[in-house]
């Protein structure tokens, strides 16, 4: 676990300077002569995730410096200008020589142990870390336990389809409720037909059967969180299936799920006082003799006829039975996470989740929760004048528009339809995948809105 790479007491643990461009000059006026030789010898003038090491009298590494950049001043540093330090330090034990002030310190530490992470159930060399003194003034136990929760949301997701299916999904959520003390049913299979039947449909065509995953902690007078996550282990498309290059990635449509289980993972290392439930629908979106098929009408579990406009739109489907029961539940707050459309990706790339909401408060909080902890997303509308767009000839509803135009808004607008009853409803379309290559976030999984998602809720019910 990175979680362990921050320790309270390092032996012999190496000093490492964090310099903004603007306080190179002034650090090297203070320094050795020979260091500062070697600091401009090596043209290091702080450029961002710039780390140099320094050598001693012995030519033995003395110490390092991080490049912050451009930064402003120190207390606008965050968990990304450390992320580097795991790949680029040479290895053994540090600590900081640079005073930080504590949120500053939190975030440092939390990019430490982030940028330490690599996906490597299949490799057979182990992975080589440094050590961290713990950063005075640091929440430690806030950024081991961020961490931890990212590393597992990071593992669902990195894992191919082949080794997480619904079953498998189900039994990392019987893990984390195990380490918790929380409760978990699942319904599974043909159980799912009468009372989960959107579920029981996408999810019938695979060998792999269909499941709802729910599981319950906290105390019963607490306030009540429901967290729902979309879990489509593997997505063909169904019959509308997917091209090739399509489904490279779409061992990844369970991210809203994995999100979903490190959000609660870290709501309950933190001891968060409410009553959480977590439920996700499991699936496999495959193709066979018994697969749903354009134009069928299906029958919700909140009563809503759905037609089928396209079985690629299977993600919408799955939480709509799910947010119906969580609906039900009179929750003070209702938050579910889905790598629901490419439209979502089209308008606003893979950084930046788009989020909904039927509360404006609600969402800009969640907003500011972001900027603070660094964890972005962008709010949109829930555009009320494109509702008709789903409308049906011959049921309540359809899962597609018969256009394309504002396709993240289209599936938001369809979810509403299946929340009723709760005041506070937000809805992320996330993409859970680093596109490209960069410090801390390698090509693959990635943890979005966990962090801003724990804040908000922290902040709205202690």
């Amino acid at each position: 676990m990175t979680a362990d790479l921050i320790t309270t007491a390092a032996q012999g643990a190496l000093p490492l300077w964090l310099l903004p461009e603007s306080s190179v000059d002034e650090w090297l006026a203070q320094s050795a002569p020979a260091t500062a030789l070697w600091v401009r010898a090596h043209q290091f003038t702080g450029e961002r995730h710039r780390v140099l090491a320094v050598p001693g009298p012995d030519g033995r590494v003395a110490g390092a410096l991080l490049g912050l950049g451009n930064l402003a001043s120190l207390e606008a540093l965050n968990l990304w200008h450390a992320a580097p330090l795991a790949e680029r330090l040479p290895p053994g034990a540090w600590r900081l020589a640079t005073s930080l002030p504590a949120a500053a310190a939190t975030q440092f530490a939390l990019g430490w142990l982030v940028g330490a992470y690599r996906y490597a159930r299949y490799r057979s060399a182990p992975a080589v870390h440094s050590m961290l003194e713990a950063p005075a003034g640091a929440d430690v136990a806030y950024a081991r336990a961020a961490a931890g929760s990212m590393e597992l949301a990071r593992d669902l997701v990195n894992t191919p389809a082949n080794d997480l299916g619904p079953a498998e999904l189900a039994r990392a959520a019987a893990d984390l409720a195990a380490r918790h003390g929380a409760t978990i049913t699942v319904i599974e299979g043909e159980a799912l037909a009468a009372g989960f039947p959107l579920i029981h449909a996408v999810g019938r065509a695979s060998a792999r059967a269909p499941r709802l995953i729910d599981v319950a902690w906290g105390g019963e007078g607490a306030p009540r969180v429901t967290l729902v996550g979309k879990g489509v282990c593997f997505d063909s498309g169904g019959l509308d299936l997917k091209p090739a290059s399509g489904m490279l990635l779409m061992k990844k449509d369970m991210g809203g799920a994995a999100c979903t289980l490190a959000l609660a993972d870290l709501l309950m290392r933190s001891k968060a006082p409410i009553r959480l439930r977590v439920l996700i629908p499991a699936v496999e979106n495959a193709v066979d003799g018994s697969a749903y098929r354009p134009g069928d009408v299906l029958r919700s579990r909140k009563g809503l006829t759905v037609e089928v406009g396209n079985t690629d739109a299977e993600g919408r489907l799955v939480l709509a039975d799910a947010l119906a029961e969580a609906d039900a539940g009179a929750a003070e707050l209702l938050v579910d996470l889905a790598t629901l459309t490419g439209a979502a990706r089209t308008a606003l790339g893979p950084e930046l989740p788009a989020a909904y909401s039927n509360d404006n408060a609600l969402l800009a909080e969640l907003q500011g929760h972001a900027e603070r902890e660094h964890d972005p997303l962008w709010p949109m509308p829930l555009w009320g004048g494109y509702d008709e767009d789903l409308a049906s000839r011959i049921a309540d509803v359809n899962n597609v528009a018969a256009h394309a135009f504002a396709g993240s808004i289209m599936g938001a607008l369809f979810l509403r339809r299946f929340v009723t009853a709760s005041p506070r409803w937000l809805h992320v379309d996330l993409y859970a995948w680093n596109a490209r290559e960069r410090p801390g976030r390698p090509v693959g999984a990635e943890a979005q809105c966990v962090r801003a998602l724990y804040r908000l809720i922290r902040a709205r019910c202690g």
